[in-house]
């Protein structure tokens, strides 16, 4: 077996049919979103037995913050076999040159969720899958008197100069276990959803909802994140916004949207109920020391 770090397209190409094969259900991104998310941190990998590609992985600087991430994956048909231990095991210690303390992974099977904790990972958070079909809408409410919606495409600059006044509050609020650290670069661009619909009022950016479209399954799309500045919550924003990205949605063929909610964050999971979503899975996030030993 052969670990190999990802350097063409071909090699993205490669990582992404895994990627896709395992979590059919999850949007993965392009070669070119992958290309424009490289950096000197961030680790992929392919694994090969007799020249087949048989599983992939990755690492990173997670955006929780003295933490990495990693997600080691293999084809169902290929496990068992030591591959998934292999790339494992590579991720982690690249984490662990980066001298970052901790390790965190999201998995979202018992059999995953068994390999984790066999390496001595413990369960920290939950995250819940919530699925609409883009159908019977309900209405638009009224914005809030002096409050305008814009794409974020239409106005160049709004969204990267809204992150010190919205986006901190923003990412700071999320019910996680441990915070989040997101830098500017990346609230620029990574959390950026293609529409991002945003609220407006005296010339800031007082809410936002997004969704990011599936490329290789055309009629499904990820909502991207969903804020309202504290000052601003309690005026139906949050519904306004989404509904606006369904709206969205159905007049572009998409016939499928779905978003992940963290456990702890009931205030979203309940309005994602009032406008008709259903709970489709769960997944649990997973942490422990570096190094992996």
């Amino acid at each position: 077996m052969e670990l190999s770090v990802c350097t063409t397209d071909e090699d993205y190409e490669q990582w992404r049919a895994v990627r896709i094969a395992v979590l059919p259900y999850e949007r993965c991104g392009s070669v070119a979103e992958m290309r424009a998310q490289d950096s000197p941190t961030r680790l992929l990998l392919l694994a090969r037995r007799d020249g087949a590609v048989v599983g992939s992985g990755l690492a990173d600087r997670s955006e929780t913050a003295d933490a990495g991430s990693l997600a080691p994956r293999v084809l169902p048909e290929h496990r068992r076999a030591g591959t998934g231990t292999a790339l494992l095991r590579r991720l982690a210690e690249h984490l662990s040159d980066l001298g970052l303390p901790e390790v965190r992974a999201t998995v979202d099977d018992d059999g995953s969720l068994a390999f984790a904790r066999r390496f001595g990972f413990t369960d920290v958070d939950h995250e819940v899958e919530q699925t609409r079909p883009v159908v019977d809408l309900p209405p638009l409410p009224d914005l809030p008197p002096g409050v305008s919606v814009v794409l974020a495409g239409e106005r160049p600059g709004l969204w990267p100069d809204c992150y010190e006044r919205f986006g901190r509050e923003a990412v700071s609020d999320f019910a996680v276990d441990t915070p989040l650290e997101v830098t500017p670069e990346r609230w620029a661009t990574t959390w950026l959803g293609d529409p991002m619909f945003l609220a407006v009022h005296d010339g800031d950016v007082v809410a936002c909802a997004g969704l990011h479209q599936d490329t290789d399954e055309p009629r499904r799309a990820e909502h991207g994140l969903t804020a309202v500045r504290r000052d601003w919550r309690g005026r139906g924003l949050a519904r306004h916004l989404k509904l606006r990205t369904l709206r969205w949605a159905a007049q572009h063929g998409i016939d499928e949207v779905y978003t992940w909610t963290q456990d702890g964050n009931a205030a979203m999971r309940a309005l994602n109920e009032q406008l008709g979503y259903a709970t489709s899975r769960t997944s649990t996030k997973v942490a422990r020391a570096l190094p992996l030993g």
